[in-house]
């Protein structure tokens, strides 16, 4: 999917909801269970429910690749079933030398048609370049993360430039494609900090995790992290999937990403941007 066609996308549904498909048997409605295929009904119903008000859906493979090879035919079914128009996102954090990287670029490109893969950029450019070979496919690099661990490392303050780590991260890798194909990874947690970001990368697109279950404002993220084109996909996995577990759940799931959809809907009116 190419940048335009993203932005269409944004302004026709007048949101930019990206729902996360952490499908879990152990927190699916109970009477799902009894069905033949209990994860990939779960994932339907959650399309079903959410495809008028989401313009993306990103699975985390981590919750495929523990299922072994029957998880690998689930999110295959999942990618057929998510409608052609919506960006997707392969949740992979994959980050490894280039011949590595062009096997998983493969993978997800190519065998399963993935639109995007997120990556770590620790290994450097030769990492990340070959994911960003593949006309109107992304990678979308870690830049900002809100879990307590993003405290190790990405603030460490790098004296001689006058910089903390995560910046000189945004500034390096950004150089190593353009807003057409790369994205980054902000969390919410940390939306105080995109006005700064965004003097960095102030027109690639945002992947934004962290509103809702874990506490992130997506005001704050939208006045202090959105652009012309409104270069934000806020992603909610749990607080939407598992909004509730009852057998009426896919009517909870709907309203609230209905809900969701309809306060992105007047942010984007407030920024003049549908």
């Amino acid at each position: 999917m190419t940048r335009e066609d993203l932005i269409h996308e944004i302004k026709k549904k007048g949101s930019f909801l990206c729902v996360g498909l952490d499908s879990d048997l152990r927190k699916i409605p109970e009477h799902l269970k009894s069905e033949s295929n209990p994860i990939l009904a779960f994932n339907k119903a959650i399309i079903d429910a959410t495809k008028d008000y989401a313009v993306a859906y990103k699975p985390n493979l981590a919750f495929y690749e523990a299922m072994g090879e029957k998880g690998w035919e689930i999110l295959r079914e999942t990618l057929d079933y998510i409608p052609k128009e919506c960006f997707t996102i392969a949740d992979a954090k994959r980050g490894d030398i280039g011949n590595t990287a062009r096997m998983y670029a493969e993978t997800f490109f190519l065998q399963y048609d993935f639109d995007s893969v997120t990556i770590a950029p620790y290994m450097g450019k030769d990492s990340v370049q070959p994911f960003l070979e593949y006309p109107g496919k992304w990678g979308i690099i870690l830049g900002l993360t809100s879990n307590q661990g993003a405290f190790d490392f990405q603030f460490l303050d790098l004296k001689s430039e006058g910089k903390k780590l995560y910046q000189k991260v945004l500034e390096t890798s950004s150089s190593w494609g353009d807003e057409s194909n790369t994205m980054f990874v902000i969390g919410a947690t940390k939306a105080d900090m995109l006005k700064d970001i965004r003097q960095i990368i102030p027109n690639h697109f945002l992947l934004v995790p962290g509103v809702g279950a874990q506490g992130g404002s997506l005001q704050e993220v939208a006045n202090n992290g959105m652009n012309q084109d409104c270069g934000l996909l806020v992603n909610m996995s749990r607080g939407i999937i598992y909004v509730d577990d009852s057998e009426n759940f896919q009517e909870k799931v709907k309203a609230k990403a209905e809900q969701v959809q309809k306060e992105m809907q007047a942010l984007l009116k407030g920024f003049d941007l549908i």
